[in-house]
Parts: structure tokens; C-alpha cells; sequence
């Protein structure tokens, strides 16, 4: 091994060493059986996600109003599960047009299928 690369090795890893200690320790894998939903707890410069014992359950037929979106949004979630192509979904509109409601709604119908929320 060239002498330069090696001084540069041992350098960084003395580097490393000494920052090691001030990072905060890597998060743990969350247990994707312990719940269907999980959300974001931060603390400090770290974070982990924390499962949700008991999500709100909303059923898809309690939505009104909303057809083409649920729709769109019921046929990408089928294709994800599915393992095919499937789109990213931003949802935006007015507070209480049921962007939330519709996330939970499909969280409802297909967690038992393996969709879990986060």
C-alpha cells in the first residue's frame, strides 16, 4: 500500500475515533411485527419510530365525497402490495376534506396485508 494512503488511513481513523463518542447512537430496527403504524418520536438529535398500539379505524365506505381519489389511492396501494410499479402520493387540499381520514381509511382495509403507516 502507498505510504501516503496509509498515513491518510490511519489519520481518519484516529478521526473517527475521536468523533465516534459525540454522535448519538444509531436507531434501533423498528419491529415491523409489534404494529401496523408507527410514528416519528424525536429526541434530541436522534429519533426512532415508535409503534402505535391502537390506530384510528376508519372504513373506505365511511368516506363520502372523495370517489376519484379514493379511488386512485385504493388502486396504488393495491399495486404496492402487489409488488408492481406503484406512484408516490402527495395528497394537499383544504383542512377537513379527508386527506388524513383517507390514509387511515386505507390503512384499515389493507394492514392485513402487510401496508403499515408511518
Amino acid at each position: 500500500m502507498d505510504d501516503r494512503l496509509e498515513a491518510f488511513l490511519s489519520r481518519a481513523e484516529a478521526l473517527l475515533e475521536r468523533l465516534e463518542p459525540l454522535l448519538p447512537p444509531a436507531a434501533a430496527e423498528p419491529d415491523w411485527s409489534a404494529a401496523t403504524a408507527f410514528r416519528w418520536r424525536r429526541r434530541g438529535g436522534g429519533g426512532w419510530l415508535e409503534p402505535i398500539e391502537r390506530p384510528h379505524r376508519i372504513g373506505l365506505e365511511e368516506l363520502h365525497g372523495i370517489d376519484d381519489q379514493k379511488a386512485a389511492l385504493e388502486r396504488n396501494t393495491r399495486q404496492h402490495l402487489a409488488g408492481l410499479p406503484a406512484n408516490n402520493a402527495l395528497l394537499w387540499g383544504a383542512r377537513g376534506t379527508g386527506k388524513s381520514s383517507l390514509v387511515k381509511a386505507l390503512h384499515t382495509a389493507y394492514a392485513g396485508e402487510g401496508l403499515r403507516t408511518v
